[in-house]
């Protein structure tokens, strides 16, 4: 599918083809970097396949899982430093294969006055980014760890669109913020009541989860 197809009933047709002119297209390997913490941003990226993990890291170097940005997403993080230079708040990894459409940041304030879709776009990416942010302080807070786990689990599966999770104990554990051998205590309690089956760095999610 060409971006064309892909946002055509997101943006008009002048910003279209206004984004031919001036968006690159890059193919970005698993598990590369895109952006660290600190880093002045010089694109702004949309995702058009694949999946990207956004995280914080805090004083001790422990990595927190923030939010997931899928095909046709950008990310409000990204936008908010671009629009006030800013360096970057967050670390943003591919979680696999992944194909961006990047923007140089000096569109940013030039399309918010120039296309309304545009502007819609980006107020509307960071009010769901807000509102996923908002879930995961709630987690934090309100939830106990299993819980969180099964939330993490679920919008793993929802994010890549399969029930197969390729993980190891280790990098869920690194997400949540917590130790491998807690999250195997508990994948290992959701395995004996019948929740999800357990592999080599695979999980495998069943209906009831």
């Amino acid at each position: 599918m060409t971006y064309n197809e892909q946002f055509k009933d997101v943006f008009e047709e002048a910003l279209l083809e206004e984004i031919g002119e001036k968006a690159q297209f890059v193919t970005v390997p698993a598990d590369t970097v895109i952006l660290e913490i600190g880093q002045m941003v010089r694109v702004m990226p949309i995702v058009l396949s694949g999946s990207i993990k956004v995280s914080r890291m805090d004083d001790d170097g422990r990595e927190l899982l923030l939010y997931y940005l899928s095909a046709s997403e950008g990310c409000a993080m990204t936008f908010t430093c671009c629009m006030q230079q800013y360096p970057s708040e967050i670390k943003a990894v591919a979680e696999e294969e992944s194909e961006l459409m990047v923007f140089p940041i000096s569109v940013m304030d030039e399309w918010i006055v120039k296309y309304a879709t545009w502007k819609s776009f980006v107020m509307k990416t960071i009010r769901a980014r807000f509102h996923e942010l908002l879930k995961t302080i709630d987690q934090i807070a309100f939830q106990k760890l299993d819980e969180r786990l099964v939330h993490y689990l679920k919008e793993k599966s929802k994010n890549t669109g399969s029930t197969l999770i390729n993980l190891s104990h280790e990098q869920i554990a690194h997400d949540l913020a917590t130790s491998r051998v807690v999250i195997s205590r508990l994948l290992k309690k959701l395995e004996q009541d019948n929740k999800l089956l357990l592999y080599r760095n695979q999980i495998k999610l069943l209906r009831d989860l």
